[in-house]
């Protein structure tokens, strides 16, 4: 990030005793989700965005694997 934007962005946060992330964050929300026309518009511009890529091997059986085990645990904590 560009140092003049990295300082405005700590001195908002500071006079709004928020963070840097949290002013990011609500600075997209308003820019790309801020009617659901333009939410229709950005997920319709990221669906399929991997569709051919090859390189990922099988995601389901990846997700699966990563989850297996431990999600009672995770939904408890």
């Amino acid at each position: 990030m560009d140092e003049d934007i990295w300082k405005v962005l700590e001195i908002k946060a500071r006079e709004t005793r928020s963070t840097i992330s949290d002013l990011v964050r609500a600075a997209v929300r308003e820019k790309y989700l801020a009617s659901p026309i333009r939410k229709t518009e950005l997920l319709k511009s990221i669906a399929g965005l991997w569709h051919d890529r090859d390189d990922l091997g099988d995601t389901e059986a990846y997700v699966r694997r990563v989850r297996r085990g431990d999600r009672i645990r995770r939904l408890y904590k």
